[in-house]
């Protein structure tokens, strides 16, 4: 434990605004202690009802790899994805199959673990972990006190659980880059001390080897190597590895990268990442942010999402005494005094800054990478602001028996508290975690509202289908974004006759009938079928609603003849838009078939009246 680690010193620089530990880091017992609830509440806040929101379309993948995998061996299945991440879920789901069949030999099928719970348990407990390695990365930089409330601020933060929570990479990807960086400030702190820190280097290249097995994003290399590039002019440096050195650094990250990722080796991978950079396995054409719908590819550029997407998050999601310790701790991040420390942080969120801020294509997922460095500056912010606080308060009682205990205990409370903020977050939203919207954001009244692909991530889609295979006649059409996955929870609910249906393909729409379905969840609203979307909100009301933690999150609508009729004319018209504008000649593929809806129009002009009173 490094709980009375100093902050690196280079250059003269004097942490002097924390010289002064206080009795946390003081305190080893007490470090170990609390590290060890973190970790143990923060996995209880990831683990408990992990399968309490049905899988989303990129879960559904990663389930379709872990079987490909168990049935096959070592294939391509998914492959624009690295391996690691996969190979755990593989892990998780044997582990899991296991125990179901001791639990049924038990008679005991309560015990049963859920296939969503299964393949989110490594995220989750990737999660939990992160806790430590927060803890090691602030100590190394800013000293004791820092890094446990920042660690403490991660294990309740109700982003870091809901991004935790899913089976995706980023819980992964950031896991194995604090590993490196701990292991790369360790070094740092050993090669200016005289130390041989060359196993801390090694220890970095494997870790970095591990990162880019869990996801394709080498830019993050840029972070740590500018940190180091940054020192190598101060004739005082000791720390340098040299050209020998570093070329040892790449190569045990790249043997480690194929070690623990060996399907990058098979030509189907490379045939899937191809499609993948070439942006050809996109399956949606926008996304919806605050009620509007956006370009969505990564080479949109600031045509795409807008560029404050990631600072509109931070300022709704974070909790409100979280965001305030960060306001408090950014400037203080450019005092000479805080120590070298302070140039790492400023360069991992500045650099993520330039990543992600300028492409198209966002997702709220990829603030994982960038929240523990905004944690830490929250982190220092509080001990900063306890620590004012304190001397204030001291000065009012000095010379009084609770003067010590004053100064002692002040920063403490404080801190406190602004953890005690998060867990009530939390617990206020649970076990939707990614819902969570703070006071700033409009509250529980405007969650789902900022970032709803996200926010939901087809969470209901599976009560969706069950509500439905509870009710449909045999081979009824279900419309909806995510065919796939309703497919998949069709079966599940043994109804594998019911046809699913893409929503965005108006070809298929029109064969639609009376009784037939479409599933309107919240989230997955596109330019393709904005259309059918709003002339159903507007002609009528769903049959179905569904909701998390009362929040609205899908609507079924049973179709009629009125509302056929109305979708079909919206498609006609919606298409004749769409091939003039696109000029002479020109048809769109999204209206495959519409001749044919062209046919019904004088059977339905009737309704053009009531269309347009909508």
């Amino acid at each position: 434990m490094a709980a009375r680690a100093e902050s690196f010193i280079t250059a003269g620089f004097r942490p002097e605004l924390f010289s002064d530990r206080g009795v946390v880091s003081l305190n080893r017992t007490l470090v170990i202690a609390a590290l060890t609830i973190l970790v143990l509440v923060g996995f209880g806040f990831r683990a408990t009802g992990l399968s309490a929101e049905g899988l989303s379309e990129d879960e559904l993948n990663k389930l379709k790899a872990v079987g490909d995998y168990r049935q096959n061996g070592l294939t391509a299945a998914n492959g624009e994805h690295p391996f690691l991440m996969k190979a755990l879920q593989t892990v998780s789901s044997v582990a899991a199959d296991g125990w179901n069949r001791t639990s049924l030999a038990a008679n005991n099928p309560a015990r049963q673990i859920a296939p969503e719970t299964a393949l989110r348990l490594p995220s989750a407990i990737f999660g939990a972990l992160t806790v430590l390695l927060i803890y090691f990365l602030a100590t190394e930089l800013f000293g004791a006190e820092v890094g446990l409330i920042a660690a403490a601020l991660w294990a309740f933060d109700p982003n870091a659980i809901g991004f935790n929570r899913i089976a995706k990479e980023d819980t992964f990807l950031l896991f194995f880059f604090l590993l490196a960086n701990v292991f790369w400030l360790r070094g740092q702190r050993g090669a200016e001390s005289g130390e041989d820190a060359r196993r801390y280097y090694w220890a970095t290249a494997a870790s970095f080897g591990a990162m880019l097995a869990s996801k394709y994003l080498p830019q993050l290399l840029a972070i740590t190597i500018a940190y180091y590039w940054l020192f190598q002019s101060i004739p005082e440096t000791r720390w340098r590895l040299g050209h020998k050195r570093m070329l040892i650094f790449f190569l045990i990250m790249g043997v480690v990268f194929l070690l623990v990722n060996p399907t990058v080796l098979l030509p189907d991978t490379w045939r899937q990442m191809g499609q993948f950079a070439g942006q050809k396995m996109v399956g949606h054409d926008g996304y919806e942010f605050m009620g509007r719908i956006y370009s969505h590819k990564m080479t949109d550029w600031l045509r795409g999402t807008p560029w404050y997407f990631y600072g509109l998050f931070m300022v709704v999601k974070l909790p409100v005494l979280s965001l305030a310790g960060f306001v408090i701790g950014l400037p203080l991040l450019f005092r000479r005094k805080l120590g070298d420390g302070r140039y790492f942080i400023l360069l991992w969120m500045f650099l993520w800054l330039m990543m992600f801020t300028f492409a198209g294509g966002k997702f709220t997922r990829y603030v994982t990478i960038v929240l523990p460095p905004v944690l830490v500056t929250a982190a220092i912010g509080i001990q900063a602001a306890g620590r004012f606080i304190a001397t204030k308060l001291g000065a009012l009682v000095a010379g009084s028996a609770l003067d010590s205990r004053v100064k002692s205990y002040g920063s403490a409370v404080l801190a406190l508290l602004v953890i005690a903020g998060s867990v009530q977050a939390s617990l206020s939203i649970a076990p939707h975690y990614r819902l969570y919207t703070n006071l700033l954001g409009g509250g529980v009244a405007m969650a789902g509202y900022y970032f709803p692909h996200d926010e939901f991530y087809d969470a209901s889609i599976r009560e969706a289908m069950i509500a439905i295979a509870a009710e449909a006649r045999p081979g009824a059409r279900v419309a909806s974004e995510t065919p796939g996955l309703a497919s998949h929870y069709a079966q599940r609910a043994e109804r594998s006759d019911l046809i699913n249906l893409s929503l965005s393909d108006a070809g298929a729409i029109r064969q639609m009938g009376a009784g037939d379905y479409i599933i309107n969840a919240r989230g997955r609203r596109y330019f393709s079928n904005d259309t059918i979307i709003t002339i159903l909100q507007r002609s009528s009301k769903p049959d179905i609603q569904l909701h998390l933690n009362g929040i609205p999150s899908a609507e079924i609508y049973r179709l009629d003849e009125k509302e056929i009729s109305l979708i079909a004319y919206a498609l006609t018209d919606w298409l004749k838009q769409t091939t003039s504008s696109l000029g002479p000649g020109a048809s769109s593929p999204a209206i495959s078939g519409a001749s044919e809806v062209r046919d019904q129009r004088s059977e339905i002009r009737g309704q053009k009246s009531e269309i347009r009173g909508l």
